[in-house]
């Protein structure tokens, strides 16, 4: 079994993506390969206004599904610091919701502490604990970057555990 799984760590500045592909052969859990495929950001302006950032999102997020065909959407839960930041990544998170919905494309949420026990082993493990783990189960030489691109490779390969 095959499938290409994309990790987003969203936002309204920077959305983070994360791509993967998951294969296992005939029900046999210890020949399970993954391997990166890409991974980047997505950024919308300061200078621009809401609205044209909201649809700076939808038009690249619509753009980047058909680029990627992706069969499963990994997201990141919100994580709630100041009101005022939640309220901008919630706008931003609900165009994600709507280009997955307008794509049918099925997904799953993970909290900021299930990634981090899914890597690491440890629900409050730091962000190198993390970066460390993509790195090692994605067998590359460096941590991605920026930080978005990396979360959202591991928010991706969280959402390829539980396969």
């Amino acid at each position: 079994m095959k499938k290409r799984i994309l990790g987003i760590d969203p936002g309204l500045a920077t959305v983070g993506f994360g791509a993967i592909n998951w294969q296992r052969s005939q029900g046999k859990i210890q020949d399970t390969t993954v391997q990166m495929v890409d991974f980047g950001v997505i950024r919308t302006s300061a200078d621009d206004n809401m609205v044209q950032r909201l649809c700076i999102l939808f038009d690249d997020l619509h753009m980047l599904m058909e680029e990627l065909q992706p069969d499963l959407v990994a997201i990141e839960k919100l994580f709630f610091y100041r009101m005022a930041n939640t309220i901008v990544v919630a706008q931003a998170r609900g165009v994600l919701m709507l280009v997955l919905g307008q794509r049918k494309l099925p997904y799953v949420e993970f909290a900021p502490p299930q990634i981090k026990q899914a890597l690491t082993n440890y629900g409050k493990a730091d962000k190198a604990e993390v970066q460390d783990a993509v790195m090692r189960e994605l067998d590359l030489d460096e941590i991605p970057k920026p930080d978005d691109a990396a979360d959202a490779l591991a928010v991706a390969l969280t959402a390829s555990f539980q396969l």
